[in-house]
């Protein structure tokens, strides 16, 4: 598979598997470890998680199997994201925290729960409207210092929010964690890919396909979305629509890195099967049409 650049001493592989649903794989750790190795076979070698997925499980049930099978570990790129912290028996309310401690504490329980001495990307979870850049510029400091981290990055931030944090830092930023696909444009128009075209970074994707709304969902736009990825689908010769949605994210200029959350291998392969395909300029548009209804001005 072909990769991607992420910085000077870091490239991921151009699809990433991501780790968001793990228990709806119902994988036992032996069937986990075959189907990191299928995953790594086909060139996924980028890992996604964060620490509270699976109500901060998740990454646990991960280093379950590189704790069986260490070697792997070698073979991969491993991202994580932390500053979310949910609601519990101690917890009165959801909230964020970027404060230096809670960042390197949480960074250093990933790397005990998934068996490792170091990620190779850590990110924000989400913008902090308390945030003290100050302290998260400490932290990222610290965690590279001690080779605990090597590259960092955000989660859905906006442009403005992005660079106020550039601002503070020593250690570049690598990417911006987004939500994009064919029925959730706004990241397309809110300044977001452009922002990171403009820092010449790689945008990764997450929920490329809506969550499957592609398929299910019943409204107007989503009625013509179906329609015309079925005449591309056609034209390019891809055996199902998936491949378009896929393909209209990865033709982008901007180097679009999509995360699949599938524990299926048939299902891991779609993506790098859109890597086959390219849409033309008119292609890509008479998808952005179908959607909004309306021709570009």
């Amino acid at each position: 598979m072909m990769r991607i650049q992420m910085a000077d001493n870091l490239s991921f592989s151009r699809v990433v598997l991501g780790f968001w649903r793990v228990d709806e794989w119902n994988l036992t750790t032996d069937q986990l470890i075959t189907f990191l190795e299928e995953c790594l076979d086909m060139g996924i070698t980028t890992m996604d998680h964060a620490d509270i997925y699976g109500n901060y499980t998740f990454e646990e049930i991960f280093g379950g199997a590189l704790e069986k099978r260490p070697d792997l570990r070698k073979k991969m790129e491993l991202v994580t994201k932390s500053t979310i912290v949910y609601a519990s028996a101690n917890v009165r309310v959801k909230y964020y925290d970027n404060s230096e401690k809670y960042i390197v504490s949480q960074l250093e329980k990933s790397l005990k729960n998934m068996r490792t001495d170091y990620v190779d990307t850590l990110l924000l979870h989400r913008p902090n409207p308390f945030m003290n850049p100050e302290e998260v510029a400490s932290a990222f400091d610290k965690l590279f210092k001690d080779g605990k981290v090597r590259t960092f990055g955000v989660s859905n931030y906006l442009p403005h929010e992005y660079r106020m944090l550039k601002s503070y830092l020593r250690v570049p930023m690598v990417t911006n964690q987004i939500e994009l696909s064919c029925l959730r444009m706004e990241n397309m128009e809110n300044g977001v890919i452009h922002m990171c075209m403009e820092e010449r970074i790689h945008p990764m994707i997450w929920s490329p396909l809506a969550g499957g709304k592609i398929f299910t969902a019943q409204g107007e736009a989503e009625e013509r979305l179906r329609s015309t990825l079925e005449t591309i689908r056609a034209e390019i010769g891809a055996d199902n629509i998936d491949i378009v949605a896929f393909s209209w994210l990865l033709s982008h200029p901007a180097g679009l890195v999509p995360i699949t959350g599938s524990g299926e291998i048939k299902l891991v392969k779609r993506p790098v099967e859109a890597l086959r395909y390219a849409l033309t300029p008119e292609q890509w548009f008479m998808i952005w049409t179908a959607v909004k209804g309306h021709k570009v001005l």
